[in-house]
């Protein structure tokens, strides 16, 4: 069988089979979650939708196990899913399952990652794989491109922290593991607070953080570049602050505005593809200011639906698409 008739083969099939792990589904903000937008892309082929929350995952006798619900979803913003009946089953009954749980990277997200490796290894495709889920901290992904990445320390040393801020002055402080702009600094030159901020972040010099030096031109957004199975969608979403603050993040009150990828994005993606690809990532996320990478997002990445909205476009369908690929590929 070609490889393209294979495809289509898993396209159209019924028995495939996803599972998605995610936050509470009662409590997804409809109009823009993108794990939704993911599911609903999943049933339009006709495969079957597994529930899963991260407590729902245990392990017994040496595989995985998962008390799983059937989903059923909906384009009804007053009821947009629906819950069948609890069983246990074997995650390796799954053909996918897509990790989709927001940060903060914990030991509880860690040690659900561990269980969903179990299930790999029997056959399971984890999106994304597990093993770069551990060695892919978003923030320090980004490290291992220097050359694409403004001027940037880890640290939990006070000194090493102050040292920077002195040097550049206009400083971004902010933690390994958080999602959605929380507890980010942004501390000026005459460094007020400064003090303060290091002990939260650090808690009193126990906690590894970043400093990285202010991109003013965050003014016109922190654009968030979407990568299927290592190919960029056109379209990124431009996070532009709101007025007096200096976080993008539409958690944060941000505006996503949609616009084309520059030139210069694209260079950044092809800095970046060959690792991606290597790792066997399917989804992710680059967060780019300026001319800059300050993130590479792989645990749970977002912006669909406002770029779909704005564009037209059908970016959970393209993932089915390469999911469905990479199942045929399995055979």
């Amino acid at each position: 069988m070609s490889q393209g008739t294979s495809t289509s083969s898993a396209l159209k099939s019924d028995t495939v089979k996803l599972g998605v792990v995610m936050d509470p589904i009662a409590d997804i903000t409809y109009k823009k979650d993108t794990t939704l937008a993911l599911l609903w892309a999943a049933e339009a082929l006709g495969w079957s939708l597994h529930y899963l929350e991260q407590e729902d995952l245990y392990l017994y006798e040496g595989r995985a196990m998962g008390s799983v619900r059937p989903l059923k979803v909906y384009r009804d913003p007053q009821h947009w899913f629906e819950l069948g009946e609890r069983e246990s089953m074997a995650l390796a009954e799954l053909d996918v399952i897509l990790m989709r749980k927001d940060p903060p990277v914990d030991s509880h997200f860690l040690n659900a990652v561990h269980l969903l490796a179990f299930a790999e290894r029997e056959g399971t495709l984890v999106v994304n794989p597990t093993r770069a889920l551990f060695e892919c901290n978003e923030k320090l992904f980004a490290q291992q491109f220097a050359h694409c990445i403004p001027p940037t320390v880890v640290s939990c040393r006070d000194a090493v922290l102050r040292a920077f801020q002195a040097e550049h002055g206009d400083t971004i402080f902010k933690p390994l593991d958080g999602m959605g702009g929380t507890g980010i600094f942004h501390i000026g030159p005459e460094g007020r607070n400064l003090g303060a901020v290091i002990e939260q972040l650090t808690e009193r010099g126990q906690r590894q953080i970043m400093a990285q030096r202010y991109l003013p031109e965050i003014k016109d957004g922190d654009t968030r570049i979407l990568l299927i199975d290592g190919e960029p969608v056109p379209y990124g979403l431009a996070r532009i602050p709101s007025a007096g603050e200096t976080r993008g993040n539409l958690a944060a009150g941000g505006r996503g505005v949609s616009r084309e990828l520059t030139d210069r994005d694209y260079w950044l993606v092809e800095q970046v593809q060959p690792m991606i690809r290597e790792k066997g990532l399917l989804f992710v996320g680059l967060d780019v200011i300026g001319d800059y990478i300050t993130a590479i997002n792989v645990t749970s990445p977002t912006c669909v639906r406002e770029i779909d909205d704005q564009r037209g476009t059908d970016i959970a369908a393209q993932l089915m698409t390469a999911i469905a690929q990479r199942l045929a590929k399995r055979g």
